[in-house]
């Protein structure tokens, strides 16, 4: 997977059910997406963004080489847009100590600093999948033709027999690819879990941050073994 900011509770589902996460960090990157932001809820309940500054880069840059612009005072904006879970989050102040130990570091681009968040909040959900950064790993792949084969390579250079990838992306792999190289091929899906937040209107898919101001740590790992996988 890429390397997503402080991402959904599916992207940690998907770190629980795997023996080995591989940040995927040499491609494109993409503006709009979910590298260096991802939603949190006002006060009144809509979803807002929260934001890594990034340091203006060409258009064809990959992910490892997008720096922070650490010019601007961007941890004292997120703890800022969090201040107002505090009047109705059970769990705020444990939520900010977990962000007070990603952000006590300086970062200069955004794959380190989202690795870190991953690597912290896993270690807080007793998740011990290793992550490992892809740009670091020294392997050889074969060239990808299409962009379904990125995986397929990835997996034969390590000798991984079987594949997750999130339910979302299902219609994008030809999985014909993947058994002809021995490759089991499936998708996990998390089933949809709502919880208490801020009206009664439940917003879905928001960054892991949300969860964690509701959600006592025994019930979000409970909830992280609630999957299923699709072939």
């Amino acid at each position: 997977m890429q390397p997503y900011f402080l991402p959904y509770l599916g992207y940690f589902a998907l770190l629980k059910h795997t023996d080995l996460f591989i940040l995927f960090d040499t491609p494109q990157y993409i503006r709009h997406g979910w590298i260096e932001r991802n939603r949190i809820l006002s006060l009144k309940g809509e979803p807002i963004y929260i934001k890594v500054p990034l340091v203006k880069h060409k258009r064809d840059a990959v992910i490892n080489h997008i720096l922070i612009n650490n010019s601007l005072q961007w941890k004292q904006k997120i703890y800022a847009q969090l201040q107002h879970y505090k009047k109705k989050a059970p769990y705020y102040n444990n939520t900010i100590l977990l962000l007070d130990r990603i952000f006590e570091d300086e970062y200069y681009d955004i794959t380190s600093l989202n690795a870190k968040a991953l690597t912290i909040i896993s270690e807080y959900l007793e998740i011990s999948t290793p992550i490992k950064i892809w740009s670091k790993m020294d392997v050889e792949i074969e060239a990808a033709n299409h962009p379904d084969e990125w995986a397929l390579n990835i997996c034969k250079a390590i000798d991984a027999k079987t594949y997750y990838n999130p339910i979302g992306g299902k219609d994008f792999f030809n999985k014909e690819k993947y058994t002809n190289d021995n490759v089991v091929l499936k998708f996990l899906e998390i089933e949809p879990i709502s919880y208490k937040q801020f009206s009664n209107e439940f917003e879905p898919f928001l960054s892991i941050i949300d969860v964690l101001m509701f959600v006592d740590k025994k019930s979000i790992m409970e909830m992280l073994t609630q999957i299923k996988l699709i072939d």
